[in-house]
């Protein structure tokens, strides 16, 4: 069985990233999405978290990305929403990646928005810190090789999904 490809979309938050999942997942063939801070920090409990927030925030990251090459090696296309940032506890966080992903078709994907226009998406969502997005700039992770780019505040989330399926996949037949 072909693996299906692991496309991560990495951004600060408020690029763009959810709305851009909501929108490729419309697409004929199934994307399964797996999300670090949502999905998989539900898992571990209030109170470990309360006691070592990033020692075990950073163990559900790892197990996210164990299973996205589960669903992989099932045929199965998968999305990361996620921030390729060096938290305590996932330093050097895209070294990490790189080698968990070793030999499995990862391509990482650079959701770009302005700061200021993540901090007035912040501050209207209201459940973010404002300056949150500048935060994770600072420690996101560098030098990344990205397979593609999009900019959301030139481009509406649907057109930035369509973009990224065509430049991974080349061709819409090939989903």
């Amino acid at each position: 069985m072909e693996q299906g490809r692991i496309i991560f979309l990495n951004g600060v938050t408020s690029s763009g990233k959810t709305s851009i999942v909501e929108a490729m997942q419309v697409h004929s063939d199934p994307f399964f999405y797996v999300v670090a801070n949502d999905l998989f920090e539900n898992t571990i409990g209030d109170t470990h978290l309360q006691s070592d927030y990033w020692k075990y925030l950073s163990e559900a990251i790892i197990v996210m990305y164990h299973t996205a090459k589960l669903f992989s090696d099932r045929g199965r296309h998968v999305l990361i929403d996620g921030i390729l940032a060096d938290w305590p506890g996932l330093k050097p966080h895209y070294q990490q990646v790189q080698a968990i992903f070793d030999g499995y078709p990862l391509d990482i994907v650079e959701i770009y928005c302005p700061l200021e226009i993540c901090r007035q998406r912040n501050i209207e969502r209201g459940d973010r810190g404002e300056h949150q997005s500048e935060e994770q700039h600072r420690l996101m992770s560098a030098n990344i090789k990205y397979s593609f780019s999009v900019d959301t505040s030139k481009r509406t989330s649907e057109e930035c999904a369509d973009l990224i399926i065509a430049s991974i996949f080349k061709t819409s037949d090939q989903m």
